[in-house]
């Protein structure tokens, strides 16, 4: 495996990501079918890397997306203004009034607790940046020296949202990678979005020709199942207990199926209950396994963990630290996230690099 390199010299971005940005709706501590009361973030799962680069890391990001230019965009808009996110991206297009040809997208989410898990109700259908064709996007003047990003995520969420969007993340690869600007893609696979079309032989018919114009491929063993076919031995469905062994060798398969990977790392996870997981990370590094072991953490919303994982990751990477330093950035970063309610980080720079040394829960005065 060659190593990551990526671009050094002026560049607009430190990193730009494509995806779907949701209005997302929490009944907090209740259920989405008997509350009365949400309260609104924003979330998705390429866009939350970014956010996460920009808010805990201090980097310049940007998204690239497409909304309804109606209220419920616009509020979106705000929410991404605030975490800091460039948004001179976004396509806005024109609403019809109702939405019978564009709108936004909803994902009404509960956080579980206990015995109850986590649980999702996404309402996206038809939405302004599923509608995307080749050409919307600039990649050229985006990626090009009048521009430029030193890296550039996207992954199989985006990739799932229509017949075009593959189309338009592969063209965006193809001119990050002209430019040198290293690629990740997070495989995120959701069966929601693929079994109306096509199911896990659509996804991997997808996924697999995305995955060779990729640097770093980010998953979980579900997402490398169903996405690669490249499946983990020795480890049962409700995943209690997670060999290393057994990751190892599947991280090696998808290296071999892969030539093109630089890097391919996974989070690993173990769900005793929905408040209390066992959470860490391993990844291969120029042949090289890199292993943070599990440690139980208590989870408030799981939500957003593995993006959280991805961005602490790629920013260990663009800082120039050591490839260990930045998994268990990562995993520090992701466990961090899941503390906090929304999507997206709430944690400090110093709060992780506290968590990355060991340091205890004591209060901070």
């Amino acid at each position: 495996m060659e190593p990551i390199v990526h671009k050094i010299g002026n560049t607009r971005w430190d990193s730009l990501s494509l995806g779907e940005v949701m209005l997302r709706l929490d009944p907090g501590e209740g259920r989405i079918h008997t509350t009365r009361h949400f309260t609104a973030w924003e979330g998705g799962g390429e866009y939350n890397v970014a956010r996460g680069l920009h808010r805990c890391f201090g980097l310049r990001t940007a998204i690239a997306t497409a909304f309804a230019d109606n209220a419920v965009g616009r509020l979106v808009e705000d929410f991404i203004l605030q975490g800091g996110v460039d948004t001179s991206l976004i396509r806005w297009v024109p609403y019809d009034g109702v939405g019978r040809t564009v709108r936004n997208g909803l994902n009404f989410t509960e956080r579980g607790f206990g015995l109850r898990a986590a649980a999702g109700c996404s309402d996206r259908g038809h939405t302004a940046i599923s509608q995307v064709k080749r050409g919307d996007f600039d990649w050229e003047a985006i990626f090009g020296p009048q521009n430029g990003s030193r890296w550039f995520h996207t992954g199989g969420i985006f990739a799932a949202l229509s017949e075009s969007t593959p189309e338009v993340a592969a063209d965006a690869m193809d001119a990050a990678r002209k430019y040198g600007t290293p690629v990740s893609f997070d495989l995120n696979y959701r069966d929601s979005l693929w079994k109306s079309i096509g199911g896990k032989a659509k996804a991997q018919q997808v996924n697999r020709e995305l995955v060779r114009k990729v640097d770093l491929l980010l998953g979980n063993e579900e997402d490398f199942s169903a996405m690669l076919g490249i499946s983990l031995e020795g480890v049962g469905e409700g995943f209690d207990e997670l060999p290393t062994a057994s990751y190892e060798k599947m991280l090696r398969e998808v290296a071999a199926a892969y030539p093109n990977l630089r890097m391919i790392a996974t989070t690993l996870r173990t769900a005793h209950t929905a408040s209390r997981n066992a959470w860490g990370a391993i990844a291969i590094y120029q042949d090289q396994i890199i292993h943070v072991p599990q440690r139980e953490i208590d989870i408030l919303d799981r939500v957003g963990g593995g993006d959280s994982f991805a961005s602490g990751l790629i920013y260990g990477l663009l800082a120039g630290q050591p490839v260990e330093w930045a998994v268990r950035c990562g995993v520090a970063h992701g466990a961090l996230a899941m503390t906090t309610p929304g999507d997206t980080s709430m944690a400090t720079k110093a709060e992780i690099e506290r968590v990355m040394k060991g340091s205890s829960a004591r209060i901070e005065r």
